[in-house]
C-alpha cells in the first residue's frame, strides 16, 4: 500500500518494488480493468466559453508555474507507454491555444509504442494547423461542435456565431486529409439543439463522421439542468421517427459510445450514456491534467499529484508506484459531481429515488456530513445518493474553498466490573487497554477515506484520541479531535477514530467479559464548513 504523505512541499512513497512489474501489476485496477488509454490536459485555457462547460466569465487558472512543462509531460507520457498505454489524447482546455503543441506531438510520436495520437479540439483551428498536425503525428480526431445553426452556436460558445463556419471547413479538412473517422462531439439539450437531431444525422450521409451524442453531465459550475438532459434511448426513439431502419452496428473494444447508423450513410451515430447507462465496467482511461494531477476517473475527487514529486527528483519506479496505487484506488462506477438542485430526494425501500419526501435527518433536526439542504428548498436530501439513479456517489468538493475545519467526537465503551478492575490494574493479558485504544483511533482516523466508500482523501494537521477509564461509573470514555485544511469536513474522521478505539477495548477485554458495549457514538461539534454544529453532551445521562 503507498503511504504518500503532503505536507507543504514534501512527499514520500513506500511501496512494494515496481522494479520488474508488468502492464498487469501497474495499469490494472482491482476490478481487473486494464488501462491503456491516456488522456492529456495540455493547458486548462479555452477560447471558447460553452455554457455547459464553465461560467461566463471563465475559471480561475492555475499559475504557469504549476503547469506542467513540455518535458515533463513527455516524460510521464513515456512512462505510461512504458507499461502499456498505447492512446494517448491530447485535451484541453483547448489544446490548440497552447502555442507549442505541434512540438509536443512530434515528440509524443517519437515514443514507438503508441499507436494512436488523437487530439479533441473545438476546431476552429483546424484549417490552419490541421496539416502541421497530421505531418506532427496527429492520427486521430474529434471535434467538439453543438449545433450547425449560427445562431445556436453563438448561444452555446457566448462568441461570434460566424465562427461556426470556420469549424465545418475544418471537419471537411480532416475527412481530405484521410481522418477516417471524424468524431464529432456533440452534448444534447433540450431546448438548446435537441431540434437539430435530423440535420446531425444527415451529416453522416456522405462524409465518413462518427457523429457522437453525449449526455448532458453535470460538473462544478457548469449550470447543469436535468430537465435539458436528453437520454440516449429518447434520441434513438426521436431519430427513428425519420430513420425507422436506424440499427445499431458493432462497438470497438472498451468504447464509449454505443454505435447506430442509418443503412446506406457512409458514416454512423454513437451515444455516450454517462448518465443514464454508465461503461464504467469496461474503463481503460486515466487522466493527465495540465497541472500535472492524475485522475483515474472523471468524476473521481482524489487526484493524485505526479507534478510534485517529478519536481524532487523521483525516479520512475517511485512515479510508478504512485501511479499503480491510484489505479488501484479507482472505484468500480463513476460517481455523478453533486449539484444543488431544488428537488428534495431520499431512497425508498427498493433503493431508488422517491422525490418531495423529506430524509431524515440527524439528531433535533441538524444535518450530518452526508445530508445537505437543496437549493431553494428547506427540506434536505442525501448528497451520496444520486437523486435520478438512486446509485451511491461521492460528493463533489471541487466547487468549495479550502478552510480550517475541526470536529470533536465521543463513544463510550461499557464494562462490567472484572473488566475495569483489570485496565485499571493494567492487568489485561493484550497489555495496555487504553494507549492501543488511542493509538488505532489515531491509525483509524487517518484510514478513514479507505474504510468508508465515499468519503474524501484529506489532509489531516492533527488527530487526538483520548480514552479514560470511569471507574466509578464502569465505562471508558473516548474523545477524538481532528483538524484539518481541506474542501471538506473532518467528522467522519473524528466518528471512525472513536468506533475504533472502542473496538479495541471491546477486543481486548472480549476474552474476561462478554457484557461490553459500546454506545453512545456521535459527534460533538464541528466547525469551519458551510455551517458550524454543537451537540448537547449528554454522555453522563443514565439509561
Amino acid at each position: 500500500m503507498l503511504l504518500r504523505t503532503i505536507c507543504k512541499n514534501k512527499w514520500s512513497v513506500k511501496s512494494i518494488s515496481t522494479k520488474n512489474s508488468s502492464l498487469d501489476e501497474i495499469l490494472t485496477d482491482t476490478f481487473g480493468r486494464k488501462h491503456n488509454y491516456l488522456r492529456v490536459s495540455l493547458t486548462e485555457r479555452c477560447n471558447l466559453r460553452c455554457e455547459y462547460c464553465m461560467p461566463l466569465k471563465g475559471t480561475k487558472l492555475s499559475e504557469q508555474s504549476k503547469l506542467l512543462s513540455n518535458n515533463e509531460i513527455v516524460r510521464l507520457v513515456s512512462l505510461f507507454a512504458k507499461y502499456g498505454v498505447d492512446k494517448i489524447r491530447i485535451t484541453g482546455g483547448e489544446p490548440t491555444v497552447k502555442k507549442d503543441i505541434i512540438q509536443i506531438v512530434e515528440s509524443l510520436r517519437d515514443i514507438k509504442t503508441l499507436k494512436t495520437i488523437a487530439m479533441t479540439t473545438n476546431g476552429l483551428t483546424l484549417t490552419k494547423y490541421l496539416v502541421d498536425f497530421q505531418r506532427a503525428g496527429l492520427n486521430a480526431l474529434n471535434v467538439s461542435l453543438d449545433t450547425l445553426q449560427q445562431n445556436t452556436y453563438g448561444k452555446i460558445t457566448r462568441r461570434n456565431g460566424q465562427l461556426l463556419k470556420r469549424v465545418l471547413a475544418g471537419i471537411d479538412l480532416a475527412l481530405q486529409l484521410g481522418f477516417s473517422p471524424v468524431k464529432v462531439n456533440c452534448v444534447l439539450m433540450r431546448g438548446i439543439n435537441f431540434d437539430e437531431l435530423r440535420d446531425f444525422v444527415e451529416m453522416t450521409r456522405h462524409r465518413t463522421i462518427s457523429y457522437r451524442f453525449i449526455e448532458f453531465m453535470p460538473f462544478s459550475m457548469n449550470d447543469w439542468d436535468e430537465k435539458r438532459m436528453v437520454p440516449y434511448k429518447e434520441a434513438i426513439r426521436e431519430i427513428m421517427k425519420s430513420y425507422p431502419n436506424f440499427e445499431p452496428c458493432n462497438n470497438e473494444p472498451n468504447s464509449t459510445s454505443k454505435m447506430y447508423r442509418v443503412p446506406g450513410f457512409v458514416g454512423n451515430i454513437g451515444f455516450i450514456s454517462s448518465m443514464t447507462e454508465d461503461y464504467c465496467d469496461s474503463c481503460n482511461r486515466l487522466r493527465l491534467m495540465a497541472d500535472g494531477n492524475l485522475k483515474a476517473c472523471l468524476f473521481q475527487n482524489n487526484e493524485i499529484s505526479l507534478r510534485d514529486p517529478l519536481r524532487e527528483g523521483a525516479s520512475d519506479e517511485e512515479l510508478l508506484d504512485i501511479i499503480s496505487n491510484a489505479v488501484n484506488d479507482k472505484k468500480r462506477k463513476h460517481a455523478v459531481a453533486d449539484r444543488s438542485v431544488s428537488v428534495t430526494t431520499t431512497v425508498n425501500r427498493g433503493g431508488r429515488l422517491a422525490r418531495n419526501v423529506c430524509a431524515a435527518a440527524s439528531g433535533g433536526g441538524r444535518l450530518a456530513r452526508n445530508v445537505c439542504t437543496a437549493s431553494g428548498d428547506d427540506e434536505p436530501r442525501l448528497t451520496h445518493v444520486d437523486r435520478r439513479s438512486g446509485d451511491a456517489r461521492m460528493v463533489d468538493v471541487s466547487g468549495k474553498r479550502e478552510t480550517r475545519r475541526t470536529a470533536t467526537a465521543v463513544a463510550r465503551v461499557r464494562l462490567d466490573a472484572t473488566a475495569t478492575r483489570l485496565i485499571a490494574e493494567d492487568a489485561c493479558n493484550k497489555g495496555d487497554v487504553l494507549s492501543v485504544a488511542r493509538l488505532a483511533g489515531t491509525c483509524a482516523a487517518k484510514l478513514t477515506w479507505q474504510l468508508i466508500p465515499l468519503c474524501h482523501q484529506i489532509r489531516l494537521d492533527s488527530v487526538k484520541v483520548d480514552a479514560r477509564l470511569d471507574e466509578r461509573g464502569g465505562r471508558v470514555r473516548i474523545t477524538a479531535t481532528a483538524v484539518s485544511t481541506d474542501r471538506t469536513g473532518v467528522e467522519m474522521e473524528c466518528l471512525t477514530a472513536c468506533t475504533v478505539a472502542a473496538l479495541t477495548v471491546y477486543d481486548m477485554c472480549k476474552a474476561v467479559s462478554r457484557h461490553t458495549v459500546i454506545e453512545h457514538v456521535k459527534l460533538l461539534s464541528k466547525t469551519g464548513g458551510k455551517t458550524d454544529y454543537r451537540a448537547n453532551d449528554d454522555d453522563d445521562d443514565d439509561d
